[in-house]
């Protein structure tokens, strides 16, 4: 059996017009093919859709039911090609972000916001984990985008893994100190001069960003002392107030406000907090490309 949709919308013309020419017209087609197409559907499925006198045009009890039928399937195939068109354009499906936690104190909440404002029918996760689990879970597809801090990936290694890394928001690190420290009452200080005092870092071996800036630390003259490390900005926010040491962390977490800290700028070449964003190269998933063209991520040079 051969019916496509062509034939059905010409019945339902015809059905609803109750007139052969009246349809035509609607279909913005001439009469003989609009009836030879009618012909073509009645002998398709063996059966008289429509009564005919010479005064009369009804409906038989076939075509009554082809009519409720037709109608139905023509709205669902509407219904159809309308959510292909949005899944095309990134408004219907599901995006699984990777995040780092120090990311959701800079823009990322607002970014993730206006998404969900554009694209109300895209539902996200959140699921925070280091960079190094978040790339397994990219090679993996367990998640659509990663967010994570410098260093930059290296390019052969985002290549072999089918993986693209861009640079999509720009902030530097800054000094975590007690309130009562001497360095407090400036209004910035050098990295140099937090090179005697106790150092609490995010936990090494979790992620590549505090031994990015351990030797940020090295190549600016000294080797700092680890005293302390934490899973959490949160938990050195707190040995910190309790005086018992300092932490190097981007500026956008001073947006916390801990009791007893105060957050310094680093006057002279500041270690980066660049926020990137990593994704596969393999599929160009729609809600993917909806969610980077809200984050326009930074250009080279910019």
């Amino acid at each position: 059996m051969s019916i496509d949709l062509k034939q059905l919308r010409y019945f339902l013309a015809v059905a609803e017009e109750k007139s052969f020419s009246r349809a035509a017209e609607r279909l913005h087609i001439s009469q003989p093919p609009l009836s030879q197409q009618i012909m073509k559907l009645e002998n398709e499925l063996g059966v008289k859709l429509f009564a005919r006198t010479t005064r009369t045009f009804e409906l038989t009890v076939a075509g009554k039911a082809l009519m409720g039928e037709a109608s139905d399937l023509l709205g669902k195939m509407r219904m159809t090609i309308d959510t292909i068109r949005q899944i095309d354009r990134g408004e219907v499906g599901r995006l699984r972000v990777g995040i780092v936690g120090s990311a959701m104190w800079g823009p990322i909440p607002s970014l993730l916001e206006e998404f969900q404002t554009k694209f109300p029918r895209v539902s996200w996760t959140l699921h925070e984990l280091g960079p190094t689990l978040q790339y397994d879970a990219l090679r993996a597809k367990q998640i659509d985008v990663g967010f994570w801090r410098e260093p930059k990936l290296d390019e052969d290694d985002l290549r072999n893994d089918n993986l693209r890394q861009e640079l999509c928001f720009r902030e530097d690190v800054c000094v975590a100190i007690n309130e009562h420290h001497p360095l407090a009452k400036q209004e910035a200080i050098e990295l140099t001069d937090i090179a005697e005092e106790p150092m609490l870092t995010l936990a090494l071996d979790k992620s590549s960003f505090p031994r990015y800036l351990i030797q940020c630390c090295v190549k600016a003259g000294f080797q700092p002392t680890i005293f302390q490390e934490a899973s959490e900005p949160q938990t050195l926010l707190a040995m910190v107030g309790a005086g018992l040491g300092v932490a190097l962390l981007p500026e956008t977490t001073s947006r916390i406000g801990w009791p007893g800290v105060v957050f310094l700028p680093i006057r002279s070449n500041p270690p980066s907090a660049n926020l990137y964003i990593t994704y596969t190269t393999l599929d160009d998933a729609p809600v993917v490309r909806a969610f980077l063209n809200i984050l326009n991520p930074v250009k080279p040079g910019a």
